[in-house]
């Protein structure tokens, strides 16, 4: 699932108590944000109370060690250093993100403290599997249990050890010869690895879990060649239906399948701005009737159809002033000819496309010659894949394109294809293996399309460019 945390209550009394129990680091999880109920005095700078303070890295500042921070004030932004010596109240703000039970443990618990969450519901599915109650709503407390994962001498599998168990450990470092254990990797740690040491031979200590695997060889025992790594493109799509849960799916470009439009829906005129485009006049017919408060705007019935054209400014009376507003120019179409009509761009109403273009379009020309996002449905399947998953959903809504990274393996013994796996969706151990690789040629990649759960589908949208996406609507009254 997917959760907020509530802000923490109890305060921390000084810099140093906070770069001892929260963690600050490179990632986006590692800039927690405090404020002070009174105002800070620096030598050249003063936070004022209330204000949201950035601690973005620790390091050593003129021989003492200091916090980097930020504070936005009047949307600029002020640079500056706390000592970790700084005492006072420092409070820990509200954080609109969402995030997952993986990320709240790794980043958003402090030491020695417990964490108060809330479920999110815009994303929660209850299922029978579900510990909490179907209409659970509140807040729970997290308290974190830890383990020990170690290796054995001549073992190649994870040892869990429990953080509370009852023993006595004794370092016995120096008069051991470290080289004589495994050293697990993540595939994160794999993908770190520098471009002049792929290929290489590893062996998998811990597969992924769960049934959903990209393919047959990620079994522990099994040893595969890790051949290279890099970033690929994909078009990240969603089940079109009106109840949920929709199914996602990650589809390579290299996807040979055929694909045929469907209508898409747009609920305002703006969304009609948006989707309109050089190569076609788009078609629409209203599906919501929409009463004009000016008689310079018209008013649209059910049935209505229309042509977009292009957004302007048009003058309206309002309030016995003349008013400026964006309006959408579009031609309606009548019986035997046509007519000019403006709609204004606030108008919440309701269109589906009518659809005049018959081709079969490869996923990659749709990527090249229309604008995201886009409806379709498979006309003709990937015949290269085995069960190819898109050919059974009645539609699909291609929403943008991502790009992720990627190893590419296959297994040692008289591999005849390579598979894509994707660095940070799978969780996985290897040790690398002092053998040769065969050939450094990898065989003929073997196309997949990835389906995600609802979590990692909000996690790919998070982490793409929000300059992507489309600018906010304006508001629905002239102002």
């Amino acid at each position: 699932g997917l959760f907020k945390v509530v802000a923490d209550k109890t305060p921390y009394v000084s810099i140093e108590e906070i770069t001892r129990k929260v963690p600050i680091g490179p990632t986006r999880f590692g800039h927690p944000r405090f404020y002070s109920p009174e105002d800070i005095k620096l030598a050249n700078f003063t936070i004022k109370r209330g204000e949201q303070i950035t601690f973005n890295s620790v390091e050593e500042v003129n021989g003492m060690m200091a916090v980097n921070c930020v504070v936005v004030r009047n949307n600029q932004s002020y640079s500056f250093t706390l000592p970790l010596s700084q005492e006072g109240k420092f409070f820990e703000c509200e954080d609109d993100q969402i995030y997952t039970l993986k990320e709240i443990a790794e980043w958003k618990i402090p030491k020695c403290r417990n964490r108060i969450v809330k479920l999110s519901n815009t994303l929660h599915m209850w299922d029978s599997s579900n510990p909490l109650p179907e209409s659970f709503d509140g807040c729970l407390i997290l308290m974190p249990v830890y383990e020990v994962q170690a290796v054995m001498k001549f073992r190649k599998d994870i040892v869990h050890i429990l953080s509370d168990l009852d023993v006595e450990v004794k370092d016995i470092t120096d008069c051991c010869d470290i080289s004589s254990f495994l050293q697990p990797l993540s595939l994160e740690d794999v993908f770190e690895r520098t471009t002049m040491e792929f290929p290489m031979v590893a062996e998998i200590m811990e597969g992924p879990s769960g049934s959903k695997k990209p393919c047959n060889l990620l079994s522990p025992g099994k040893e595969i060649v890790i051949y290279k790594k890099y970033q690929a493109a994909r078009v990240l799509a969603s089940e079109i239906r009106s109840d949920s849960p929709k199914r996602h799916f990650l589809i390579p470009m290299s996807y040979k399948g055929k694909f045929k439009r469907r209508p898409r829906e747009f609920p305002t005129a703006y969304d009609l701005q948006i989707a309109r485009s050089e190569k076609e006049q788009l078609h629409v017919v209203a599906t919501k009737a929409f009463a004009s408060p000016h008689k310079e705007l018209f008013s649209v019935s059910v049935g209505d159809q229309f042509l977009v054209q292009q957004c302007q400014t048009s003058e309206i009376l309002y309030e016995g002033r003349k008013k400026l507003v964006d309006v959408l120019t579009c031609e309606q179409i009548l019986s035997d000819t046509y007519k000019k009509v403006l709609l204004p761009m606030y108008m919440e109403g309701g269109f589906v496309e009518v659809i005049h273009d018959k081709k079969q379009y490869h996923l990659s020309e749709i990527c090249k010659e229309f604008r995201l996002p886009f409806n379709v449905k498979v006309s003709v399947r990937d015949l290269s894949i085995e069960e190819d998953v898109l050919a059974a959903v009645p539609g699909l809504q291609f929403e943008e394109e991502i790009t992720d990274s990627y190893l590419l393996v296959s297994g040692v013994s008289s591999p005849v294809e390579s598979w894509e796996i994707p660095v940070y969706r799978l969780n996985m151990l290897v040790h690398l293996l002092s053998k040769d690789v065969q050939t450094v040629v990898p065989p003929m990649t073997k196309t997949t399309v990835e389906e995600i759960s609802e979590e990692q589908y909000y996690m790919v949208r998070r982490y793409e460019n929000q300059t992507l996406h489309p600018p906010p609507r304006p508001p629905k009254k002239p102002t």
